[in-house]
């Protein structure tokens, strides 16, 4: 019994130190200084990335007998095809390219207190698909074929306190899926490790609160998505948590805009505060929906993705919609290797990845969807309310429209908790752009939003994310913005 009770507790203290951390506007730097320091990393920190033809990729060769075009040591990725059936579905049977990649990467954020606050070590690092260059990411940030140097380059900064945990306290570590349209069976290890050793932020790195992360969510392309998907996996739930945040004084807006909703976010976070469904209902839902729908999903020669075309430049679809697969070649002075060339994947038009949310009895919910990708591991995961790129819908047909795109797409501002531009992984897509949105609907709004869908609590979330293979990495992002929303500092 004593052994539960000592559990609790730490789980308690840790909750709140993650709390104090995310209250915490100042670190050991402010954010004026992080800014001019990101803004300076940005200058310096340039790559040159130029199209080019996909048989003019170095190292990269296409496989006369398929068309998958692969690297020529058999590592890091392989642009393959799938066959995809989905029974019931609007588009029942569809072909595709996709990106192969067994391998499991490291995504880690090391954490230290430091004067009796929480810090992540975050790294400014460039990826050739981002749109906007330098992002905030993850302290390691590597695939299997990167941090084993299999390009021969420099070793990896600070990977072996993720490597070997047996000296520090490890915070949360998951495998977590990638994008099910654009990846098959991907997955990586999701990683917070705290230590108590000194540790001197290299070039490129800084210490910020949890505090100061939330902030940066709230710009364009500044946290980039494996940034994201780790801080969305911190234990940031607990019983009394609301507790551990002070009322601001009587009368006053908090940082939200709106106190009372700032309020729900809170209750919503703590475990005590119960949600539509109790979470044994929730995994009975999941595992129910998985079984109920017949999904295949196999890999084919990539030359056998109809409706695909290959030219000299680019893989397309036929309807100029969708993606495209490119060549670029890339040139960094700030990368374990200096230059490389490769394949990316380039989605067409900015997608919307929403989150509809109300209160109940003050408590924040978030409808979330069980969807169905060719690429997931499980058939199904839990995604946003709404995660599409609308400009598709003019080609495909009318019954695939996502139901709750139409409310999301016209939110009045007032509604519009969080709005923010972001990008997706930019080491295997290019430009990649989505608009996260958090929209408040009624309390009475979409009680039974059909079989696909159920209302959620933050800390059910939450306690999903310590397993794997539950929500997606659309909705990874999105709890990140939300848990951003229980008290931004100015």
């Amino acid at each position: 019994m004593s052994g539960i009770l000592t559990a609790l507790t730490s789980d308690h203290r840790r909750a709140v130190r993650i709390a104090e951390s995310a209250q915490a506007a100042a670190g050991v730097i402010t954010l004026a200084r992080f800014h001019e320091w990101f803004a300076e990393r940005r200058k310096g920190d340039v790559s040159r990335v130029e199209r080019v033809p996909l048989d003019a990729l170095d190292r990269w060769g296409t496989d006369p007998a398929t068309g998958d075009i692969r690297h020529d040591s058999g590592r890091f990725f392989v642009v393959t095809g799938l066959a995809a059936e989905v029974a019931g579905a609007p588009v029942p049977a569809w072909t595709q390219p996709i990106l192969l990649q067994p391998e499991i990467g490291i995504l880690g954020i090391l954490a230290k207190e430091i004067d009796g606050v929480l810090h992540f070590l975050m790294q400014a690092k460039n990826e050739p698909g981002n749109p906007g260059g330098v992002e905030i990411s993850p302290t390691v940030q590597a695939t299997r074929s990167n941090y084993t140097r299999v390009h021969q380059g420099a070793p990896v900064p600070y990977l072996d306190f993720f490597r070997d945990t047996r000296r520090h306290h490890v915070v949360a570590d998951v495998l977590q899926s990638e994008q099910g349209a654009w990846f098959f069976q991907k997955r990586n290890r999701n990683i917070i490790v705290e230590t108590t050793d000194e540790v001197e932020p290299l070039e490129g790195f800084v210490w910020l609160t949890l505090g100061q992360l939330h902030a940066l969510l709230a710009g364009d392309t500044v946290v980039n998505m494996d940034a994201r998907t780790v801080l969305s996996c911190l234990p940031f739930s607990g019983v009394g948590l609301s507790s551990s945040y002070p009322s601001p004084p009587s009368g006053s807006s908090g940082p939200s805009g709106d106190e009372e909703f700032r309020q729900s976010v809170l209750r919503s976070c703590s475990e005590e505060f119960a949600g539509l469904h109790d979470i044994g209902d929730i995994l009975s839902w999941i595992t129910e929906t998985r079984s109920g729908h017949e999904v295949g999903a196999r890999r084919v020669p990539l030359r056998e993705a109809e409706l695909w075309h290959r030219d000299e430049e680019a893989i397309r679809h036929e309807s100029g919609l969708f993606f495209r697969v490119i060549g670029v070649e890339v040139e960094s002075g700030h990368r374990e290797v200096a230059r490389w060339s490769q394949p990316l994947v380039e989605p067409i038009g900015v997608g919307v990845n929403a989150f509809v949310v109300k209160r109940v009895d003050g408590v924040l919910h978030a409808l979330v969807h069980a969807g169905v990708q060719p690429g997931y591991l499980d058939v199904l995961e839990l995604g946003p309310t709404v995660r599409c790129t609308p400009g598709n819908y003019a080609w495909l047909p009318e019954a695939a429209r996502p139901p709750f795109l139409d409310e999301v797409l016209a939110a009045p501002p007032e509604r519009i908790r969080f709005s923010s531009v972001l990008s997706e992984e930019g080491g295997r897509f290019y430009g990649a752009r989505n608009r996260y949105l958090v929209v408040e609907a009624d309390a009475d709004h979409a009680p039974d939003p059909g079989p696909d869908y159920r209302w959620l609590t933050l800390h059910q979330l939450v306690g999903l994310l310590r397993h794997s293979h539950y929500v997606n990495v659309e909705a990874r992002s999105l709890v990140a913005c939300l848990h951003s929303l229980a008290g931004r500092p100015a």
